[in-house]
């Protein structure tokens, strides 16, 4: 290992260490200090994820007039009539809710406003609200690697694209559906024996009888969603389906050129055209203003993916460009022995990186450099999940503050908290399913 690839690596670990510490979009930002520094240096930068950012931007304009129109409360609204109509089930019911709504949505963000029900029902019931408020967190992380509209599957296929692979859509949804959903099921089968339940919990009972916790509450009337609400959530989940026929049928995606020969659309481009029209769709049709959509908090959240993929994947594509040789020469052996190791790599990178679709643009073009075959790439897709490790991002933070029970929290060594065990579980479960899934497909 050369000194000048350790000290690159020091400048990296201190731009995400000072990045993180800012957070938002300054962790992004901090990637660019990062290249600033590399560039000084005497390394030369890569190109920028260009067509990741594109796609992204565009799935997210879509998302936002949905949020704008009502659409995002509506499917929330849907998503808590079936968790509460399942409610002695709800560690079961809740993760398979908030997977399903982020594998339409895109974004985990969709979990926010779900977590006060989740923890509600559980209460109401009896059931210690640690247990379904970890793994339906996790679970909304989970759907992200599975998702045809998320940030990390577009950088997927940007990657496949790029090398002219006939790997994209169609085999990250026929590979990771299964395996994440599997990862999901299997942990929450583990989260209904966590714990101790709360009429045998001492310390919870100690709390509630000194009336530190709110008592057990019946839900409330909803307030009515304006009129656009379904219409938008409908025009964007037909974009979604849409989206994933066109991946899986490519003869729809083939034109005649000019000269008589057929030309195939690239998938990033499909993407990228029709979640634009269904923005632009969805908002005239739903009378939206175009003021209010940047003010929404998807496309707020989506800048920040934006900006993090732009900062931190560019500098860690530059970092890796620069030290390919040396880092293929020391990883090559082990990856040809073992190609599932990579998922380690891809695992502790996305602790560091916050971030799925910044791991997946950081560190899977090295593991086609590395020889790793794609179906097992994208098998070991789902191990870009683990900065549930750490437990600092926002929707953890958020499942904890909910849960007012006290039940879902961090422990006294911080990572010994509540997202760790389901969080290793459906990982692990995912990327083992995954792993045969591609071996069968290869």
């Amino acid at each position: 290992m050369s000194v000048m690839l350790i000290v690159h690596f020091l400048v990296i670990i201190t731009a995400l260490a000072v990045g993180a510490r800012v957070g938002g979009v300054g962790l992004g930002l901090w990637g660019g200090i990062g290249l600033v520094v590399l560039f000084l240096m005497g390394v030369a930068p890569t190109g920028p994820p260009v067509d990741v950012m594109l796609i992204i931007l565009a799935v997210i304009m879509a998302a936002s007039v949905m949020e704008a129109a009502g659409g995002i409360q509506f499917l929330v609204r849907v998503a808590e009539k079936i968790i509460r109509k399942n409610p002695k089930q709800v560690t079961i019911v809740a993760p398979l809710t908030t997977y399903a709504f982020t594998f339409l949505a895109g974004t985990g963000h969709i979990v926010y406003p779900l977590l006060p029900v989740i923890y509600e029902v559980a209460h109401q019931n009896g059931i210690r609200p640690e247990r379904p408020m970890a793994i339906a967190t996790i679970a909304s992380q989970q759907a992200i690697t599975a998702s045809p509209v998320a940030a990390a599957t577009a950088a997927m296929i940007g990657l496949f694209h790029s090398q002219n692979l006939p790997w994209g859509l169609p085999q990250i949804l026929m590979i990771c559906v299964p395996a994440t959903l599997s990862g999901v099921i299997v942990a929450a089968l583990v989260q209904t024996r966590v714990g101790k339940e709360l009429s045998e919990d001492p310390e919870y009972q100690a709390l509630l009888a000194a009336g530190k916790i709110p008592a057990p509450v019946k839900a409330g009337e909803a307030e009515a969603l304006p009129k656009s609400a379904r219409t938008s959530a409908i025009i964007f989940l037909i974009g979604v389906a849409f989206v994933v026929v066109l991946g899986l049928v490519p003869s729809l995606r083939t034109l005649e050129g000019a000269d008589g020969k057929p030309i195939s659309v690239p998938m990033p481009v499909a993407i990228e055209m029709v979640m634009l029209a269904v923005a632009a769709a969805s908002m005239t049709i739903c009378k939206v203003k175009p003021d209010l959509i940047p003010q929404t908090s998807t496309c707020r959240a989506g800048i920040t993916a934006v900006v993090g993929i732009f900062g931190l994947a560019w500098m860690g594509d530059t970092f890796i460009a620069a030290h390919k040789d040396e880092i293929i020469g020391g990883l090559g052996g082990m990856a040809k022995a073992a190609p599932w190791s990579f998922a380690f790599g891809l695992f502790f990178a996305s602790v560091l990186l916050y971030s799925q679709a910044a791991t997946a643009r950081a560190l899977m073009p090295l593991g086609l450099s590395l020889g790793i075959a794609p179906p097992f790439l994208i098998g070991m897709f789902p191990a870009v999940n683990g900065y549930f490790l750490i437990p600092n991002y926002g929707t953890i933070i958020a499942a904890i503050n909910f849960d007012r029970s006290g039940t879902t929290r961090i422990g006294k060594y911080v990572i010994n908290h509540s997202f760790l065990l389901p969080g290793l579980v459906s990982t692990t479960v995912a990327v083992v399913v995954g792993l045969l899934i591609g071996k069968i497909m290869a």
